[in-house]
């Protein structure tokens, strides 16, 4: 029987592990994790857990790999500690960009990922907007997938522009962009784009749908190096589009994506925080909206049972 609710933070994102306690009214939970001067990493529980109802928040962000290590010890961790559930909260997945075989002789890292979480000790994952739906079902545990779709769309519907087109940056990313487009009752279009092998850097095609004249909104589910926002940016300016905002639900932000975003002639660049934007990253044409609210009621609404996608009806 799972008892007291408790949560968990290791090193990644303690302030949203904190806005999310603050929204729930509870502590957070008290841990060490740390490293060692050989780089092992340590953890250890400093509060009962026996037969709690527990949450381990950890986005696999800078540094990926150390941050995926410090989760899936403090899953084993809180699994020897006996505690009833434990929910791996991660607000981004990294590596799930490598969610199939479209080479040959390469790794699926997203299934092994979803296996490593599995093995360590998790009961169920809560995460939000993954790269591909597909990394649902690579685990065997129950999977509580959030949007930042309401949260981003609501901020563009206070700026109430006039004569907005909401545009995907790539066909895959177009049915989310649909329903963005649903919710601001705009037009949609999508920019065609190849990727050129492994290297950072996309040639963008064309542009489907009608952008002259119009605000363009990019839609995203998350910014690496900026290397497609700006070539997105730039196509939409050639095509004739009078302003161009971007949003994203992850801002990965890695090499040059902050000097990118600062030298295109991007209106306004609107992410949460699903990862930590340090000061070094941060730009005055960059917006964070805070997805700890989200979160929060997510995991009360898994504690206490009730339906987590009627937050989203």
């Amino acid at each position: 029987m799972v008892d007291e609710l408790k949560v968990f933070t290791g090193n990644a994102h303690p302030a949203l592990a904190q806005g999310i306690c603050d929204y729930l009214g509870i502590p957070l939970g008290k841990s060490e994790v740390f490293e060692f001067s050989n780089e092992n990493i340590f953890v250890r529980v400093l509060e009962n857990v026996r037969e709690r109802d527990v949450f381990a928040i950890q986005p696999i962000s800078s540094p990926v790999n150390k941050s995926l290590m410090e989760l899936l010890i403090m899953l084993d961790a809180l699994r020897r500690a006996s505690a009833g559930r434990i929910t791996a909260v991660v607000p981004y997945y990294g590596y799930g960009r490598t969610d199939k075989k479209d080479q040959p002789r390469v790794p699926i890292t997203a299934r092994l990922i979803a296996d490593m979480i599995t093995v360590a000790g998790a009961n169920r994952l809560l995460t939000v907007d993954l790269h591909a739906g597909q990394i649902q079902g690579f685990f065997t545990i129950p999977v509580d997938e959030l949007t930042a779709l309401y949260i981003l769309s609501s901020y563009f519907e206070g700026k109430a522009l006039e004569n907005l087109v909401v545009v995907a940056t790539d066909i895959g990313i177009s049915k989310r962009a649909r329903d963005f487009a649903e919710r601001l009752d705009t037009p949609l279009a999508i920019i065609e784009k190849r990727r050129v092998g492994n290297i950072d850097r996309a040639e963008t095609l064309n542009i489907i749908g009608e952008v002259a004249g119009m605000h363009a909104l990019l839609i995203d589910d998350e910014i690496d190096t900026a290397g497609s926002l700006v070539t997105a940016v730039a196509a939409l300016e050639e095509a004739g589009a009078t302003e161009v905002y971007a949003c994203c639900t992850h801002p990965v932000f890695s090499g040059p994506a902050i000097e990118r975003i600062a030298a295109s002639p991007v209106k306004e660049v609107v992410v949460t925080d699903t990862i930590p934007i340090p000061e070094s990253k941060k730009n005055e044409n960059i917006t964070v909206l805070s997805i700890a609210s989200l979160l929060g009621e997510a995991i009360h609404r898994i504690h206490a049972g009730l339906s987590v996608g009627a937050m989203f009806e």
